[in-house]
């Protein structure tokens, strides 16, 4: 079996981050959050935002109906519900919530999902959303 200082090394030759690097502290082994885990006090937020949101009759279902505050959980999402949510409202909910650099890279693949999901597409465009993608993902 390899100890700590060996698995730190693997892990940095893999190309992980030292700060998501495991932990331990004695007994128990602790994974460390990535910067884009939410907290219960955020969940909250967020959840609570979305519970708040107004849309036009129509254009989806009650997000209301959709958010349980309990449990913190989006529950019964329908595939409309979900492009809604990918294209206008997480960039909305997760604007006070996450670190900028998160959160400005989950506002631009919102914005990307909106560009490609619409009605009319220009073909000229297509190579510069390609490189888009490259870039959010990254």
């Amino acid at each position: 079996m390899k100890d700590g200082l060996n698995i730190c090394q693997d892990l940095a030759e893999m190309g992980i981050q030292s700060q998501l690097h495991p932990r331990s502290d004695g007994k128990r082994i602790y994974l460390p959050p990535a910067c884009h885990t939410l907290s219960r006090k955020e969940k909250i937020s967020f959840c609570q935002c979305l519970r708040r949101v107004k849309v036009p009759q129509g254009y989806s279902s009650n997000i209301k109906n959709i958010v349980q505050l309990k449990d913190l959980k989006l529950v019964g999402l329908k595939s409309h519900d979900c492009h809604v949510l990918m294209q206008h409202l997480l960039a909305m909910a997760i604007r006070d919530i996450l670190p900028n650099k998160v959160r400005l890279a989950i506002t631009r693949l919102c914005f990307f999902f909106n560009a490609i999901c619409s009605k009319v597409l220009d073909p000229m465009k297509l190579d510069e959303l390609e490189n888009e993608a490259a870039i959010i993902l990254c």
